[in-house]
């Protein structure tokens, strides 16, 4: 590295170490992508959400369709070890802030997960005190759209 530092030093190049892709720059790329589907009203954004794990991996996956079709896939990669539901939430809770970021103002979400679904509807209650703040998130996040719906679906069709 040394031999390689002088050789290049005198072209007077900087070395930055390169940026992790936030999801910030998803989200510019969205809104630069879709802008034509956001001018058309009472369309709504498509959010498929899915928590994914296994012995080696904890994370979730986000697919984002616009009202012309287009999707856009993000994967969410987790540091700390959660449970199903919890990744269920953290799914949701990326989708819709993602689908705030890019302007969607009506949001259709498929989950496969029964717990999680259900809570935000109403149908079951969030007695796990963690679950319960993830709710909150959820309905606070609800609150920025015209309108979300969350609809439940087999895991089979939310591949």
């Amino acid at each position: 590295m040394v031999v390689w530092a002088v050789e290049l030093s005198q072209y007077d190049l900087q070395y930055k170490p390169r940026q992790a892709i936030k999801a910030q720059a998803m989200a510019d790329f969205l809104v630069e992508v879709t802008r034509e589907a956001l001018d058309i009203p009472n369309t709504r954004w498509k959010l498929h959400v899915d928590g994914a794990s296994n012995q080696t991996f904890e994370g979730a996956r986000i697919i984002l369709e616009n009202p012309v079709g287009v999707a856009y896939e993000q994967s969410i990669r987790f540091d700390f070890s959660v449970s199903k539901n919890q990744e269920e939430y953290e799914a949701l809770i990326g989708g819709l802030i993602l689908a705030k970021e890019v302007g969607a103002s009506r949001v259709e979400v498929s989950s496969d997960s029964q717990i999680v679904t259900f809570q935000i509807n109403g149908s079951y209650q969030a007695k796990d005190i963690l679950l319960q703040k993830y709710l909150e998130k959820v309905k606070e996040l609800c609150k920025s759209f015209e309108e979300v719906i969350i609809q439940h679906v087999p895991r089979e069709r939310n591949a």
